[in-house]
């Protein structure tokens, strides 16, 4: 059953990792090259992350620099981030993209907490997915007759324990975020 408990921890952490990689992307006051992890560019025919085409970088706290390895590539950089809808407008400059980080307005910080409330709750919903498939085994288990009902209880409970820790520690990333997009 260990193994069935590591395999319940595994797969909620990674809803946690992927909760943290979708609040990296979100935009609060200062530059990251994170934010443009989810621009595709249509390269070569088909659709590419923006990192496989150009060097991101950040050279000052409010700018993202894009330097486009493939000269014919700039303008389809430069649509990408144009319609990936972050309220970007970079300046190009020969092969490099300049992206000035306008400040946020309170309406745009109310956005992205409340963008930041569903990936919270996206994150919460894979959780207890993975929790009900742990009671599901847990059930199987006890009228198979490969565990005791008591076996059951307790190992359900170790699996409850495990479900609020992880909804726990999404809450407490998420407040976080908020404190961040919410600072002037």
């Amino acid at each position: 059953m260990s193994g069935e408990y590591e395999d319940l921890k595994r797969r909620m952490d990674g809803a946690i990792a992927a909760f943290k990689h979708d609040l990296a992307s979100l935009r609060t006051g200062r530059a990251s090259s994170n934010l443009l992890d989810a621009v595709q560019v249509q390269a070569y025919g088909t659709a590419m992350p923006i990192n496989q085409v150009a060097n991101v970088s950040v050279p000052e706290p409010r700018m993202i620099s894009v330097s486009v390895w493939d000269k014919s590539m700039v303008s389809a950089v430069d649509r990408a981030i144009r319609e990936a809808n972050l309220g970007f407008n970079p300046i190009v400059d020969g092969t490099t993209l300049r992206i000035p980080l306008p400040e946020l307005n309170e309406q745009r910080r109310k956005e992205l907490v409340k963008i930041s409330h569903g990936y919270a709750e996206n994150a919460r919903v894979a959780v207890r997915h993975v929790r009900r498939d742990g009671m599901d085994f847990l059930k199987k288990a006890e009228k198979d007759g490969t565990i005791s009902e008591d076996d059951q209880r307790k190992r359900s409970d170790q699996v409850q324990k495990l479900t609020d820790e992880m909804i726990s520690t999404i809450d407490h990333l998420l407040s976080d975020k908020e404190a961040e997009i919410m600072q002037v």
